[in-house]
């Protein structure tokens, strides 16, 4: 008999762009996908934001977390961005249980890729989807 013995996950460090907030997650992302709609466009100043889902759990501020400045209820739904420089870190959704870590300030590589676009309806006119990934007008119910 074979017995399998657990690799523990690689962890993954980010932080935001003067360095003020770092955080750690494990690299157990569960999906990731690129959202067009107009809120996480005004959060990150771009065309969309990339972003990959995880339990909550998994993710931790390492530094600077009296830095951290949190956007919406903090007991609810909220972005969690860099006090100093306005860096959008990580989302907080679905009840607090889960975090969408905006890939670009990951520091290191992980392996999960978005596997599709999400709120197409609504992207910013001037941007073409160029990629094969499938686009959903919303988000996919399952």
């Amino acid at each position: 008999m074979m017995t399998t013995i657990p690799v523990p996950s690689r962890r993954l460090t980010g932080h935001c762009l003067c360095g003020t907030v770092a955080y750690e997650v494990t690299d157990a992302f569960e999906y990731a996908m690129n959202c067009h709609c107009s809120q996480c466009r005004r959060a990150t100043g771009s065309a969309f934001k990339p972003f990959a889902g995880i339990k909550r759990e998994h993710l931790a501020i390492t530094h600077g977390q009296d830095a951290a400045l949190i956007y919406g209820e903090a007991a609810a739904a909220h972005d969690v961005h860099c006090g100093r420089c306005g860096s959008l870190l990580f989302s907080v959704v679905r009840d607090g249980a889960y975090a969408h870590v905006t890939m670009g300030t990951l520091a290191d590589v992980p392996s999960i890729r978005p596997s599709m676009h999400i709120f197409v309806a609504s992207k910013a006119s001037w941007h073409e989807i160029t990629d094969d990934l499938p686009q959903y007008a919303r988000f996919p119910e399952s």
